[in-house]
C-alpha cells in the first residue's frame, strides 16, 4: 500500500511515520508514503496557497489552483483508489472505514488548514471526506496520522500476532473485554479463575459478556447499535 500525502507541514508526519507499526510496516515493504509539500504548487514569489474567502467572514481558504495543480500532477502518475480530504465536516472515522480502506492499493490525503479548502476542489477531486471527531484541529496532519496508523496495521503481515487486530475494539461494534497478565494476584486483586482454566469456551464466552457489559455502560450508543443488529 502507499498513501500520499499533500500538506503544508511534512515535518508534523515524519516522527509519526518513522517508529513503531509504521516503520515496521515500511520496513517489510508492506507500506510507503510520500509527503508532498503544496508551497510548491504556491503562486508568486512567495508561494501563496491561501486567500481571503468570498463574502466575507475571519479566516482564510486553501486556494483551487495550488491543489488542483498538486493533484493533477499526483493523478498522472498514479491511479488512487481514494482522494481523502480530512476536515471536521467529513464522515466520522469508524473502524469499519478503517478495515475497508485497508484493502486499498493507493490513497491520496489532502491536509487542510485555516477555514479548509476551496468547495471546488472537493466536487472536482475529493472522494471521500473523513472526520477523526467533533474537534477542530490546527490542521489535517495529526488527523492524517491517526487515519493512516489505523489503516496501515491492519494490513495482514504488519502486525506480528494478525488475530490481535480482529479483536480490537469496534471490530464487532462493541469494546473490548479487560485484560490482564502476570501476577495473578497484584495488591490483593486477583486475575479472574476463568482466565486461569484453560477453558477456551469459557473464556471467550467471559470475554463476549465482558465486551457487552463495558459497551452497554461505557458507550450506550453502540450497545443500541449492536443489540439493534443482533435481534434483526
Amino acid at each position: 500500500m502507499t498513501i500520499d500525502i499533500i500538506t503544508l507541514h511534512p515535518e508534523l508526519l515524519v516522527g509519526p511515520f518513522d517508529h513503531s507499526i509504521l516503520k515496521r510496516a515500511q520496513n517489510m515493504g508492506l507500506f510507503d508514503y510520500q509527503l508532498i509539500q503544496l508551497r510548491d504548487y504556491g503562486l508568486g514569489v512567495h508561494k501563496q496557497v491561501d486567500d481571503y474567502q468570498y463574502g466575507g467572514g475571519s479566516g482564510m481558504v486553501m486556494m483551487c489552483e495550488p491543489l488542483h495543480q498538486c493533484i493533477s500532477d499526483l493523478k498522472s502518475i498514479k491511479n488512487y483508489d481514494e482522494i481523502i480530504f480530512l476536515t471536521p465536516d467529513g464522515q466520522q472515522l469508524t473502524q469499519n472505514i478503517s478495515n475497508q480502506l485497508s484493502l486499498k492499493g493507493n490513497i491520496l490525503l489532502v491536509c487542510g488548514h485555516y477555514k479548509g479548502i476551496d468547495q471546488r476542489i472537493r466536487d472536482l477531486h475529493i472522494t471521500k471526506e473523513i472526520s477523526i471527531g467533533d474537534y477542530v484541529l490546527s490542521g489535517g496532519e495529526l488527523a492524517a496520522a491517526v487515519l493512516v496508523d489505523s489503516i496501515v496495521r491492519l494490513i495482514p503481515g504488519v502486525l506480528s500476532d494478525e488475530t490481535s487486530a480482529l479483536s480490537d475494539s469496534f471490530q464487532d461494534d462493541l469494546l473490548a473485554p479487560p485484560v490482564y497478565t502476570r501476577p495473578v494476584d497484584f495488591n490483593g486483586q486477583k486475575v479472574p479463575d476463568v482466565l486461569l482454566s484453560g477453558h477456551d469456551a469459557k473464556i471467550a464466552e467471559w470475554r463476549h459478556q465482558q465486551s457487552l457489559e463495558r459497551t452497554k455502560n461505557l458507550r450506550p450508543d453502540l450497545y443500541k447499535k449492536w443489540d439493534k443488529d443482533f435481534k434483526t
